[in-house]
């Protein structure tokens, strides 16, 4: 399957939360997004935003840095929001459950180079990178399953 790719400028932070949101809204258990970027480049901004607009009832969204997973019920099934920088090896990622995760739930990660052979063949890749202004990011988004197609390629927003 060639992979396939879509970039996208989100010129502000309510663009991105929009987009979030929007895609957030055709997630079903078993869909992986992969986060990647550096270091301030709006991973976690994205992650909570898409959370925010499916949970069954609104609660905060905190960044899952120190906790490394946080758990919510949202309107699709249950979502794990993961973030892996603080990650040393695979084996702590089996740990945590998520390698399961991947089948029975949605699943938010961010810092995904951390996964190594764990990581879903069927995942949406999301890049963002910062877009010249203070809250302009540039999304990225790449796959191979032909599953996220017109969830990516028709723009949610």
């Amino acid at each position: 399957m060639s992979p396939r790719r879509v970039t996208k400028t989100l010129s502000s932070e309510a663009e991105t939360a929009r987009y979030a949101a929007a895609l957030g809204a055709q997630l079903r258990e078993g869909n992986t997004i992969l986060l990647s970027g550096p270091v301030g480049a709006g991973k976690t901004h994205f992650a909570r935003s898409l959370i925010q607009a499916i949970l069954t009832e609104p609660e905060d969204v905190p960044s899952p840095t120190f906790t490394l997973v946080q758990t919510y019920d949202t309107r699709q099934g249950p979502l794990w929001h993961a973030d892996l920088y603080r990650v040393g090896s695979t084996l702590e990622i089996e740990e945590l459950g998520l390698a399961e995760a991947f089948a029975t739930a949605i699943c938010l990660v961010e810092w995904p180079d951390r996964l190594g052979a764990l990581r879903p063949p069927n995942a949406l890749d999301i890049t963002l990178t910062d877009g010249g202004d203070e809250y302009a990011r540039v999304l990225t988004a790449s796959w191979t399953d032909t599953g996220w197609d017109a969830r990516v390629e028709g723009d949610p927003t």
